[in-house]
């Protein structure tokens, strides 16, 4: 989506013309804040006559062949083989459904360990449902789950997300990614310390505090894998307390390289030294992370 996003606005823009979240919801009927989320990869559309409506719309604006139907329809029918499927033919490659695959193969291991860089914790809250699912179903079950996680500090200036204009409401902005970043944390650590009492299984789960952006997410899954990815930063429309807001923030993850560390592979180094780094930020300039605004 966000490839055929970035087509349509620059065509529109040769002709003096702005593609905006606005105008797409307008157009579509599609509304802004689910155009959004699609646009950026933070979840897989349900209703394909709604996606296809936008598809159509963005195809035509950006002066492409009508889109073939079947393979975004295929998105939502079968979401997982985005996860494996030749790249050249998905429209989306999000970082929920990838992330999601590697941690429910991950909790059939006794002692679950899963550390963690991002910079709001959406995607990991969201992919955490898939092995918590599957416990529920009996698929798997293991006997220890740790969570470590890091996330910048609600004290510093993030270099993004950020108003595009200083003086546009910068505090809020900020407010609106605190507020997600405390949710998401909240939200990931109750539905994970549930199980302590539905399925008598050792949960320690832990949020610490970053003095910087990190540039990049990161998941380091039992020592053995690292799905990581860097930030693209772009500027975009935003809608904050009704308020339409230009912002620079971080687009879709896009397609996540995986690296696997098996015996003496090679990724095998890569996966050692971002767990050694992790580690290292962990026990030095990380701090507890207070939640209050």
């Amino acid at each position: 989506m966000a490839k055929l996003w970035n087509a349509a606005q620059v065509e529109l823009a040769k002709n003096g013309s702005r593609l905006t979240l606005a105008r797409a919801s307008r157009e579509s009927g599609v509304p802004v804040a689910t155009l959004s989320d699609w646009r950026r990869g933070n979840h897989v559309p349900r209703e394909a006559e709604e996606l296809l409506k936008v598809v159509r719309l963005l195809c035509a604006w950006a002066k492409q062949d009508p889109p073939v139907e079947s393979r975004w329809r295929r998105l939502i029918d079968d979401p997982g083989s985005s996860a494996t499927a030749d790249v050249s033919h998905v429209p989306f490659a999000s970082s929920i459904v990838a992330l999601g695959d590697r941690l429910t193969s991950a909790f059939s291991a006794p002692h679950v360990e899963i550390d963690a860089l991002c910079l709001n914790g959406q995607s990991l809250a969201a992919a955490m449902g898939n092995p918590i699912h599957a416990i529920h179903a009996g698929v798997v079950r293991p006997a220890k789950i740790s969570v470590r996680v890091l996330l910048p500090s609600r004290d510093i200036a993030l270099a993004f997300p950020c108003a595009v204009d200083a003086n546009d409401s910068e505090d809020l902005v900020h407010q609106t990614w605190l507020g997600q970043r405390n949710a998401h944390a909240q939200s990931m650590t109750a539905m994970l310390r549930s199980l302590r009492s539905t399925h008598g299984i050792d949960v320690e789960v832990t949020y610490r505090a970053l003095p910087i952006t990190p540039m990049a997410k990161m998941y380091l899954i039992n020592g053995t894998e690292a799905l990581f990815s860097y930030y693209t930063i772009v500027r975009r429309e935003a809608e904050i307390n009704q308020r339409p807001m230009e912002v620079y923030d971080a687009s879709a993850m896009g397609l996540v390289r995986l690296f696997g560390a098996g015996e003496n592979g090679p990724d095998t180094a890569f996966v050692e030294q971002s767990q050694l780094w992790f580690n290292s930020m962990w026990e030095t300039v990380s701090t507890e992370m207070v939640y209050t605004y």
